[in-house]
C-alpha cells in the first residue's frame, strides 16, 4: 500500500475525506436497526463495495478484531472504517457520527419518559414492551449458549459464576476477570511457538478498580433518586465524574455483545447506586433497543435520570471512549494481538461467564415485567413474552420490530381489554 493511499492511516486524508465520513456515517446511524450484524454489513456495503474504501481482506480483518475487543462492534468498525479511511480524525469523525442520531433520539425519548411517566397510555405501552425486551435477553442467551457453553469446563464456569453473583453479589467485573483466569487454565495456551505472548501484554485486561472514581457514589441514600431536570445543571457538578467513571468501567467489560451491559448495569445502577428502579431499568433497555445503533447506547437513558442531559452526554462519552481509545492508538497492534492464544484463552473463559451473570440479571428483571397487579394481566405479559421468544428463535425476527408490536399489543391490552 502506497503511503498515499486513502486507506492508509499515515496518510493525509483524501480530499473532501472527512465531509465524506461525516454524510455516510450519520446516515447509517439514523437508519442502523437490525443489530450489530446489520449495522457492519451496511458499513461493508458502504465502504468495501460501494466506495473501494476497504478491500475484503481488510474489512474482514477489521470484524476479527472488532469482534474480539470489548464494546459494541459495530460501533467499532465504523471507528476502523473511518481510521483506514483517514487516520485518526476519521476515526474520530466516524464514530461520532454513527452514535450521534441514536444519543439524540434516545435523549428525547428519555425526556418524554420521564415526563409523562404514570400516565395510563405510556403505563400500558410498556405493559407491552418490557416482556419483550425479557425475550430478547433470553433469545440471546439461548442462542449464544449453544455456541459457547459446550463442554464441561464452560459449564462449570457458567454454573460457578451465576451462583456466586445470585447469592453473594459479586461484582461482575471482578467475576469476569476470574472467569477469564479460569479460561488460561481450562483451555491453556501452548507454552511456547507462534502466537505466545508474555506477561507484558497484560495490560489489555479490564482490571477491576481501574477506575476508582465510581466508589463517590456509592454512599447514596437507598430511595431511589429522582429524576433530574432536562439540563442537570443542578446535578453534574456531583454526578457528572463518577457517570463518566462507572461508563468507561462497562465500556472497557462489554464483551459478546451489546446485551452483556445489562447486568453490568442493572447490578449497580439499580441495585447499588439506586439511580433507577427495575422498572425504569428495563424500559430504558427497551428504549434503546428501539433506536438504531448499539443497544450499549441505554447509557445515555441512565445518564438522563442521574443528571440530564448533560449527565447522558457524560455516561455516552464514558462508554464509547474506550472503542475509540482502542481503535485510535492501538490499532497497530491489534491484528498481532488477536493471534495471541493466551486472549483467545482468556475471552474462552470469560463468554461463559458473561451469560451467566446476564441470566442471573434477566431472573430479576423478569419479576416487575412479568409479574402483574392481577392474574390476568400476569397471564398476558407471559404470552407475550413467550410470543416475541419464539419470534425471536424461531422465525428471526429483527427485535426493532417486535418492540413496537409489543407496544400496540400493551397499549390495546392495557388500555382496554385489562383496564386499571
Amino acid at each position: 500500500m502506497s503511503p498515499t493511499s486513502p486507506t492508509d492511516p499515515g496518510s493525509a486524508p483524501a480530499p473532501g475525506g472527512l465531509g465524506e465520513i461525516t454524510r455516510l456515517f450519520l446516515r447509517l446511524g439514523a437508519i442502523g436497526f437490525g443489530g450489530p450484524q446489520a449495522h457492519i454489513a451496511m458499513i461493508h456495503d458502504e465502504a468495501v463495495v460501494r466506495r473501494g474504501w476497504l478491500d475484503e481482506a481488510q474489512f474482514l480483518e477489521g470484524v476479527a478484531v472488532c469482534e474480539m475487543l470489548p464494546g459494541p462492534a459495530s460501533t467499532q468498525m465504523g471507528i476502523y472504517t473511518g481510521y483506514l479511511r483517514a487516520g485518526p480524525l476519521g476515526a474520530l469523525v466516524a464514530g461520532t457520527c454513527f452514535i450521534l442520531p441514536a444519543f439524540i433520539i434516545v435523549l428525547a425519548l428519555s425526556w418524554a419518559y420521564f415526563r409523562f411517566q404514570g400516565v395510563p397510555q405510556i403505563t400500558a405501552l410498556f405493559f407491552g414492551i418490557s416482556p419483550v425486551v425479557i425475550a430478547i435477553i433470553l433469545a440471546f442467551c439461548w442462542k449464544q449458549g449453544q455456541k459457547v457453553i459446550r463442554d464441561a469446563p464452560a459449564v462449570a464456569i457458567a454454573l460457578t459464576v451465576g451462583l456466586i453473583h445470585a447469592y453473594l453479589q459479586t461484582s461482575v467485573l471482578v467475576l469476569l476477570l476470574l472467569a477469564g483466569l479460569a479460561g488460561l487454565v481450562f483451555y491453556p495456551p501452548p507454552r511456547s511457538g507462534p502466537g505466545t505472548t508474555t506477561n507484558q501484554q497484560l495490560w489489555w485486561i479490564p482490571w477491576p478498580g481501574l477506575l476508582p472514581v465510581t466508589t463517590a457514589v456509592t454512599q447514596v441514600p437507598p430511595e431511589t433518586l429522582s429524576v433530574a431536570s432536562f439540563w442537570g445543571l443542578d446535578r453534574i457538578q456531583a454526578y457528572g465524574l463518577p457517570l463518566m467513571g462507572f461508563f468507561l468501567e462497562v465500556g472497557i467489560s462489554i464483551f459478546g455483545g451489546g446485551l452483556v451491559i445489562i447486568p453490568l448495569l442493572e447490578s449497580t445502577v439499580v441495585s447499588q447506586f439506586h439511580w433507577l428502579t427495575h422498572s425504569e431499568f428495563i424500559d430504558g433497555v427497551a428504549l434503546g433497543s428501539i433506536t438504531p445503533g448499539p443497544v450499549v447506547i441505554t447509557a445515555a437513558f441512565v445518564g438522563y435520570k442521574v443528571a440530564g442531559a448533560l449527565g447522558a452526554l457524560a455516561a455516552t462519552v464514558g462508554i464509547f471512549a474506550p472503542s475509540f481509545a482502542i481503535i485510535m492508538v492501538a490499532s497497530p497492534f491489534l491484528r498481532r494481538l488477536r493471534q495471541r492464544r493466551w486472549v483467545k484463552s482468556f475471552l474462552q473463559g470469560v463468554m461463559p461467564a458473561v451469560l451467566a451473570v446476564l441470566g442471573v440479571a434477566l431472573l430479576t428483571l423478569a419479576r416487575p415485567a412479568l409479574i402483574q397487579a392481577t392474574g390476568l394481566r400476569t397471564g398476558v405479559a407471559v404470552i407475550i413474552a413467550l410470543l416475541a421468544w419464539i419470534a425471536l428463535v424461531r422465525w428471526r425476527q429483527p427485535t426493532w420490530l417486535l418492540i413496537p408490536a409489543g407496544a400496540v399489543v400493551g397499549l390495546i391490552a392495557g388500555s382496554l381489554l385489562l383496564p386499571g
